[in-house]
Formats: structure tokens, C-alpha cells, sequence
């Protein structure tokens, strides 16, 4: 089982305190996920308005949250 999955079946665990660190982990996978593939899509030429586009936030957003990195 993968990580993802696991923390998907925890974060509907009847448990408040097992489901709500699982929703946390899965944000911070997340934000690491996102990242990892905001820099591919700017190492493969990808315009900040590009990935804004598909990301659904505004190109000043996007490279405010990851122009630096």
C-alpha cells in the first residue's frame, strides 16, 4: 500500500485525532507533490502563467509560492 493510500483510508477514520493527523500528512505530501512538479513543468520550459492555468491560481500566486525555489 502506498503512502497516499494509507492516509486516505486514516483521514476517514472514525477517530477525530487519527483522521485529522492523516488529512495533515496527505497536505503536506501534497505541498511536496506540487512543488516536485511545479519544477518539472519550469525545467521544461513551462511559463508561470502555464502552470498557473492548470494549478487554478493566478500566475503571480504560482511564482510568489515557487519562484524562489
Amino acid at each position: 500500500m502506498t503512502e497516499a493510500t494509507d492516509l486516505a483510508e486514516r483521514a476517514g477514520d472514525h477517530d477525530p485525532r487519527v483522521g485529522l493527523r492523516a488529512v495533515a500528512a496527505l497536505r503536506r505530501l501534497l505541498e511536496r507533490l506540487e512543488a516536485v512538479q511545479v519544477r518539472n513543468a519550469r525545467n521544461q520550459g513551462w511559463s508561470w502563467q502555464e502552470i498557473a492555468d492548470v494549478l487554478g491560481v493566478s500566475r503571480q500566486a504560482a511564482h510568489k509560492k515557487y519562484g524562489r525555489q
